[in-house]
């Protein structure tokens, strides 16, 4: 039997397209482990679907100061010590890395012990973690067009990211059940990322009486920013997370705006939601949202608006604009190369 390591962590965007493959792998007859950190969120994300975990040390790899600039280091080297221990020991036969600053370690651990890598770099621009593992990796798979430049030309793969099956499934009247919606007035869903956006929460909830006149809302605000004097408003719901509904949910929607994270917004192009992408701004981020924001507008995919000059009649117009526009958007996701994700990878990972 093919053993195959699944390694990635710090986000669920870097475990979700892990999880996306767990099937297909099944469906091969591959023994999957996974390696992590001790107590990341990966770990519970991974432990439900009963895959063996393996836990590691790790440490976060900085471009600016920081007072912890001075122990992580000693922490990426316990962890690679002890992913080289569970790599000897478990002998795979290929690693798949999703990033995170936990694969440094694997991916390295790897390298030494002969093992083949494939490594998946989700944004415009690879972070400093595949930086890092790029030279062990035998082939990189990415989201953009744009990002084939950055890399090796032996090494770079348009993939596109594994999308979880499940997200296909979703019912619309399912959806609007469960918010008590009707299906005669059209439906904004708002996602702010795992942990929400103050920005873009504090941005719907002031405009909630202007849009709840033309639509229904559907509010994914992130844990403990749900606003209590909201509930019960006809035509508006909050949620801190979804996730058994959110395939519901998403199916319900007519336009999705939401952050530009690479996962959520390649999650958007399969199941071709017209979008309004508003992305972390430049000085919260290392940029990696604007730039795949601005392909995804490039490429007629989603609407693009900056948070940094943004206001609530440049929001309105957005929405509008995408609401009459909604079959352009959807004949130009049509028209993507980037819809067998799952497909691309496995071959991959059966031909190294």
């Amino acid at each position: 039997m093919k053993r195959i390591v699944l390694t990635g962590g710090g986000t669920a965007g870097h475990v979700t397209p892990c999880i996306a493959l767990l099937p297909s792998l099944i469906k091969e007859g591959y023994d999957i482990q996974y390696i992590g950190s001790y107590n990341g969120i990966e770990r519970k994300l991974i432990e439900e679907y009963h895959i063996p975990y393996h836990g590691i040390s790790s440490g976060k790899l900085r471009r600016y100061f920081d007072p912890k600039n001075f122990s992580d280091p000693f922490k990426v080297l316990k962890g690679y010590l002890e992913a080289r221990k569970i790599i000897k020991k478990l002998k795979p036969d290929i690693v798949f890395s999703k990033g995170g600053f936990v694969t440094v370690p694997v991916v390295l651990a790897a390298k030494k012990h002969k093992v083949p890598v494939i490594i998946h770099e989700s944004d415009m621009t690879p972070g400093l973690a595949n930086k890092i593992a790029l030279p062990a990796a035998k082939k990189v798979c990415v989201n953009f067009p744009e990002t084939l430049k950055y890399l090796p030309s032996d090494k770079a793969v348009l993939t596109g990211t594994p999308i979880r099956k499940e997200l296909f499934s979703g019912n619309r009247i399912k959806g609007l059940d469960h918010c008590s919606f009707s299906a005669n007035k059209p439906v904004l869903l708002i996602i702010g990322g795992s942990s929400g956006s103050k920005a873009i929460n504090d941005m719907i909830r002031g405009m909630l009486p202007t849009l709840i006149r033309d639509y229904q809302i559907i509010h994914i605000c992130g844990k403990g920013n749900l606003e209590d004097r909201l509930s019960g408003t006809a035509g508006y719901v909050q949620f801190e997370y979804c996730k058994e509904e959110l395939s519901d949910l998403l199916a319900a929607a007519d336009v999705v705006i939401s952050r530009a994270g690479a996962n959520v917004i390649c999650e958007l192009l399969a199941l071709r939601k017209p979008n309004i992408l508003i992305p972390l701004p430049q000085g919260s981020s290392r940029g990696d949202q604007i730039l795949n924001a601005e392909s995804f507008e490039r490429q007629g995919y989603s609407y693009l608006l900056k948070e940094e000059t943004l206001s609530g009649a440049d929001l309105l117009q957005a929405v509008r604009y995408v609401m009459e526009h909604k079959s352009s958007y959807i004949d130009a996701m049509n028209k993507s190369d980037l819809n067998n994700a799952i497909d691309t990878i496995l071959q991959l990972i059966k031909e190294i």
